[in-house]
């Protein structure tokens, strides 16, 4: 059963008051030891993200006076990723589609390489970290290495550097482990003044603290948010053609998600707006599939997931994790929400409840009000808790999600489209309203 305090908890953990506090501080300590405003950035050569985000560096030093600290990676934490083998490809089409959006150079296909060879190159960047001009060397080396190939890769390498790998191995090992240490697991990382921004996708988050502090040298504006400024604003429902009215949006979801939470309330929206269908298909959570989510990794998403809800003008905050009962008896009444009409508003009234209003879902008191608030009979609600077919539906659906080529949630499809990430729903627009 899960605690009466821990929403409160969350509560002041999330909120603005917490937040300045914790930023202050970190200005005050940064101008007592006089340091510059100092970025630490963590790059790994065969990380498509970490391509694109140096590819806008150069320009955001430009627009702010930011000191880099790069730190090359290689090495993924194992216990992070459940799913490699599909993160890679995804990430590559991510990537791809991240280039587009803000006209940045991308390959049409990944490079060939082998594990030796990015040892090398790893070998070279580190050699380079020490040295003045990382920034436009690292570049030259990425490009090369992702649409040069051959003679341009090698123009660009010290074999007195890459004949002797070994020499790197304590430098790239104290990078990991400095990214490890400071709470952390993914490439393509920015750290800045004990914060977070991953890549393309949260620069505009950097940007915003940034400019709160008046650095902007040329005006104060956000220019890493097209993913989402145009959101259900690209057409109309009116303006599609039947072949794509006809389509369904698919969203894999599991009530524990956070960015579940975030990712139906759009999708919903996304529907309404074009006059789409829309069909949620929920999973269970990893960790009721036996798999383990770190505790640097839950950390990291609360805090993100909270900047992100504030950016969409959403309420997050006053949590009370369902996982376990809350789970289970969501999904046992999801067939009942779904037979009387009331599906998507149930799921989505649900995680508003867990993840917003500090509703214990596993008390009768709390889902009561979880469940009558849209309508829906409480008594016959509790004669259904005790089944548990819905066991059957959530692992089709899983299996669903990774005949997909996907493994985590939120995952959208619309056609042939998939997507990994509340993130991508402006990516699911476009293709709603491209031309047939």
């Amino acid at each position: 059963m899960s605690s009466p305090v821990v929403p409160y908890i969350t509560r002041f953990a999330t909120g603005p008051g917490f937040k300045s506090l914790r930023r202050g501080l970190a200005e005050r300590r940064r101008r007592r030891r006089r340091q510059p405003h100092r970025v630490t950035v963590y790059l790994r050569i065969n990380d498509p993200y970490s391509y694109v985000l140096l590819q806008v560096l150069g320009q955001l030093a430009e627009r702010y006076p930011l000191d880099y600290d790069f730190r090359t990676v290689l090495n993924l934490q194992a216990d992070m990723y459940p799913a490699p083998a599909m993160w890679e490809r995804n990430a590559f089409q991510d990537g791809g589609y991240l280039a587009e959006l803000y006209g940045l150079d991308f390959p049409a296909q990944r490079p060939a390489s082998t594990p030796q060879q990015n040892q090398q190159l790893t070998a070279q960047l580190l050699h380079w970290e020490l040295q003045p001009g990382y920034l436009d060397k690292a570049l030259a080396l990425f490009r090369a290495y992702w649409q040069g190939g051959g003679d341009s890769l090698r123009e660009q390498l010290d074999t007195r550097v890459t004949e002797n790998v070994e020499c790197y191995q304590h430098h790239l090992r104290a990078n990991e482990d400095l990214l490890k240490a400071n709470g952390h697991y993914l490439s393509a990382m920015l750290h800045y003044g004990g914060e977070w921004y991953w890549g393309l996708d949260r620069l505009e988050h950097l940007e915003c603290r940034l400019n709160d502090l008046g650095l902007a040298r040329f005006g104060a504006e956000v220019q890493f948010n097209r993913g989402h400024r145009d959101f259900c604003r690209l057409g109309s429902a009116e303006q599609l053609a039947q072949e794509r009215r006809d389509l369904p949006l698919v969203i894999y979801f599991s009530i524990r998600s956070p960015y579940s939470y975030l990712g139906l309330v759009r999708a919903r929206q996304l529907a309404a707006h074009y006059r789409i269908s829309l069909e949620v298909k929920p999973v269970l959570p990893m960790v009721m599939r036996r798999m383990q989510v770190p505790k640097a990794k839950r950390f990291y998403i609360f805090g993100d997931v909270k900047r992100e809800a504030n950016k969409y003008g959403m309420d997050f905050g006053f949590t009370a994790d369902p996982l376990g009962a809350g789970v289970e008896r969501c999904y046992a009444l999801y067939d009942f929400a779904r037979a009387a009409g009331k599906g998507q508003e149930f799921l989505e009234s649900y995680a508003r409840g867990v993840w917003a209003e500090g509703i214990r879902s596993d008390t009768d008191a709390g889902l009561r009000q979880l469940v009558e608030r849209v309508g829906l009979d409480w008594r016959h609600a509790q004669g259904l808790l005790r089944s548990d077919d819905w066991r059957l539906w959530a692992q089709d659906n899983l299996a669903d999600l990774y005949a997909t080529g996907l493994w985590g949630v939120p995952s959208f499809t619309y056609g042939e489209l998939k997507v990994f990430g509340q993130d991508r729903l402006d990516c699911i627009e476009r293709a709603i309203v491209a031309a047939p």
